[in-house]
């Protein structure tokens, strides 16, 4: 039988997790902060957010035509949940990467491929001089870039007929465990208090024929996920508002959601869409 863990030892262990993320719990955070989140932590970003599926990436390569003589640009590419199939097709690959941390943890893990190529900058304000791109692509990242800029910018740096990609994923743990889902919530109403607030922008990815792009298209893959209750601790920790919970809730938070969990049979699943959209610039 599973030997039951206090929720007093659960609290210590979330204040183990969590605690060196104290020094950005603090409500005049700009915008750049703001966007920089996910930089304080890497190791746990690089080991819980999760990839995207082979099929969204065969598709996106056969759309871009990506290959060797291909220039490629990733806009905020954290760890490189979305990078690796991009840079096996041999095109030329770069990144840009606002966060110190992630760009490190990205040159750890690629820099040794001849055609990767990463800048550690701010994309809203980073010239790029005259390189043009075929494809420019964002992985959950463009939505934290007003949306003005975000597909004027790309258009301009897009060869006539290049691709901009969008990706993001839904995940859905409600329909396959809803007495789960319940009790989750019940722990978020109770212990869910972020200091900082970290607003969705409503980002309009199908505004992209508005700023002169053409042919937007949305896809869909469906594809799911179990976590034990420590993975979806640390899952639930890359969230940028989780990230900035203050103690005393902090722990009581994620020590709840663990308790939920265990008391699951130590399973949560989660039903994911990884969602893709493609646009062009006209030739």
């Amino acid at each position: 039988m599973r030997q039951r863990i206090s929720f007093h030892l659960i609290g210590i262990y979330a204040i183990i997790i969590f605690s060196h993320l104290d020094t950005i719990n603090r409500k005049d955070v700009n915008p750049v902060e703001i966007r920089k989140i996910f930089d304080t932590i890497p190791e746990t970003f690089d080991k819980y957010r999760s990839c995207y599926c082979a099929e969204l990436f065969d598709d996106l390569i056969a759309y871009a035509n990506l290959g060797p003589g291909k220039t490629v640009l990733e806009l905020g590419p954290g760890t490189g949940q979305a990078t690796e199939p991009v840079l096996n097709t041999g095109c030329d690959y770069f990144a840009i990467e606002l966060g110190e941390n992630l760009y490190r943890k990205m040159q750890d893990k690629f820099s040794s491929r001849p055609n990767f190529h990463i800048t550690n900058d701010d994309f809203i304000t980073h010239s790029f001089g005259d390189q043009r791109f075929d494809l420019i692509y964002s992985a959950a990242t463009i939505q934290w870039i007003p949306e003005e800029i975000a597909f004027s910018k790309t258009l301009e740096l897009l060869k006539p007929g290049g691709t901009l990609a969008m990706l993001l994923t839904r995940g859905d743990y409600r329909t396959p465990n809803p007495a789960l889902h319940a009790r989750i919530q019940e722990v978020y109403r109770q212990h869910f208090k972020p200091e900082t607030s970290y607003p969705c922008r409503g980002f309009g990815y199908a505004n992209a024929p508005q700023y002169g792009y053409e042919a937007f298209e949305q896809r869909e893959y469906p594809t799911s996920r179990i976590f034990t209750a420590d993975e979806y601790v640390g899952y639930c920790g890359t969230h940028c508002d989780h990230i900035a919970l203050a103690e005393p809730g902090r722990s009581l938070f994620f020590g709840g959601i663990r308790q939920a969990v265990l008391d699951a049979g130590d399973r949560l699943e989660s039903i994911d869409t990884h969602v893709l959209y493609l646009t062009r610039k006209p030739l």
